[in-house]
C-alpha cells in the first residue's frame, strides 16, 4: 500500500471534451478562458493537481482549437494559490536549456507548485509538418533520456557541462535557482520498456494510463524493481470517471457517452493514422470499449459513489497516489465527484490509516 495520501487531479480541457465531441451537454471549447475557469474551479473544490497536455496542433482534427501548454501554465501559476500545475513537454519541441529556464520561472511564479510531464510524442504530424521529423520509437526515448538529464540537472541549480549524442552544453548554469525546493517535480508518461527504464532513472512520478487494477499492479511491480537511486518512485493513474447514486445510473450515463463516442469515428481514424503504432498507450486503449483518453474508463471508475470510492482505495493499496481524472460534462461532473466521492475516499483513508497504525 502507498504510504502517501491519495491526491486527485484533473486533465485541463486543452483540446475540448475527452469522451465525445458531439455531446450537447459539453460543447467544444479549448479556449484559454475555459481552461482557466476549470482549473480555478478545481482548486476551489479541493483538487490537488492539474495536468496540461501538450500539442501544438489538435491531435484529433487540425482545424479544431488547441490550447498552448506552457504559456497557459505560466498564467495559471500566477492565478492559482494551491493546486499543483503539471505541464507536459515533448522534448523535440524545446532545447533543454530553454525549457529548463522556463520550468524554473514557472516554478518561481507558482511558489513551488510546478512540475513537468515528459512525454515522447505519438502524434506524427505536429513534428513532421514542422520539419522537426518524427524519429523511430527507441530513438525518441534515447533523445528524451539525454534531454531530461540536462533539464533535471539545470533545474537543480547545477553548473553543467554535457557532451552527448544530441546536445553540447558548456559551463551552463541557470539563475535564480529554485527558491522553494531542490527542483520542480518530474512526471514521466509512457509504458514501453524504454519508457520504464527512463522513469526509473529520471522520474519522480510515473503516470500510468487507465487500465484494470491487475494490469496496473503488474506495471508498478515491474518499474519498482528496476535500478534506481534517490527517493522511491511514486505512481499516478489516468482515469475517466462516471459516478452516480447507483451502479445502474452510472452505467446508463456510460452507455450514453459510448454511443456519442461512436460519432467520433472519423476523428479517431485520423488519430490512428497519425499515431506511431509502437506507442503502448494506443495498443492498450484498443483492448476494451471505453470513453476518455489515456485509458479512460478502462480503469473501472464507473459506478455508484461507493463503488468508485472502493475502486480508488484498491488502486491506492496497489501503489497509486495521484488520480488524474477526466469528466464529461467536465465542470458539473468534477463538482459531483468532489462533493460525493471526496468524503467517501477520505473516510476510507482514515480507516485504513488507523488499521495500519
Amino acid at each position: 500500500m502507498s504510504t502517501k495520501p491519495i491526491r486527485f487531479g484533473v486533465w485541463a480541457p486543452v483540446h475540448g471534451p475527452r469522451a465525445a465531441h458531439h455531446d450537447p451537454e459539453e460543447p467544444y471549447n479549448a479556449s484559454w478562458e475555459h481552461n482557466r475557469d476549470v482549473v480555478l474551479q478545481a482548486e476551489a473544490l479541493g483538487y490537488d493537481s492539474t495536468l496540461i497536455a501538450q500539442h501544438t496542433i489538435n491531435p484529433h482534427q487540425e482545424d479544431l482549437d488547441q490550447l498552448e501548454t506552457w504559456t497557459a501554465a505560466a498564467a495559471l501559476a500566477a492565478l492559482t494559490s494551491r493546486i499543483e500545475i503539471i505541464a507536459a513537454i515533448k522534448p523535440y519541441l524545446f532545447h533543454p536549456v530553454v525549457l529548463a529556464k522556463m520550468a524554473l520561472q514557472i516554478e518561481n511564479i507558482s511558489r513551488g507548485r510546478f512540475a513537468l510531464n515528459l512525454v515522447n510524442a505519438w502524434n506524427k504530424p505536429e513534428l513532421e509538418k514542422a520539419g522537426i521529423g518524427f524519429a523511430e520509437h527507441y530513438d525518441r526515448y534515447a533523445y528524451g533520456k539525454e534531454w531530461i538529464s540536462i533539464v533535471a540537472r539545470l533545474t537543480a541549480g547545477e553548473r553543467l557541462t554535457h557532451k552527448g549524442e544530441n546536445f553540447d552544453v558548456r559551463d551552463y548554469a541557470l539563475r535564480p535557482k529554485d527558491l522553494y525546493r531542490a527542483r520542480p517535480a518530474i512526471y514521466v508518461g509512457g509504458e514501453s520498456d524504454p519508457a520504464r527504464d527512463l522513469v526509473a532513472v529520471h522520474g519522480d512520478t510515473w503516470f500510468i494510463n487507465g487500465q484494470p487494477l491487475a494490469d496496473v499492479a503488474a506495471l508498478i511491480a515491474d518499474v519498482a524493481a528496476r535500478p534506481r537511486t534517490g527517493a522511491p518512485l511514486r505512481f499516478g493513474l489516468s482515469a475517466f470517471v462516471i459516478a452516480r447514486d447507483t451502479d445502474a445510473e452510472a452505467e446508463e450515463a456510460h452507455q450514453r457517452l459510448l454511443a456519442l463516442a461512436k460519432l467520433d469515428a472519423p476523428i479517431k481514424a485520423i488519430q490512428r493514422a497519425n499515431t506511431d503504432p509502437k506507442v503502448v498507450m494506443m495498443q492498450t486503449m484498443q483492448k476494451t470499449p471505453r470513453v476518455g483518453s489515456n485509458g479512460g474508463t478502462a480503469a473501472g471508475l464507473v459506478g455508484s459513489y461507493d463503488t468508485v470510492a472502493a475502486r480508488i482505495g484498491e488502486f491506492h493499496a496497489a501503489g497509486i497516489e495521484l488520480f488524474m481524472l477526466q469528466f464529461q460534462p467536465f465542470e458539473a461532473e468534477m463538482k459531483r465527484f468532489a462533493e460525493e466521492v471526496f468524503p467517501r475516499v477520505k473516510g476510507k483513508a482514515s480507516v485504513l490509516k488507523a488499521a495500519h497504525g
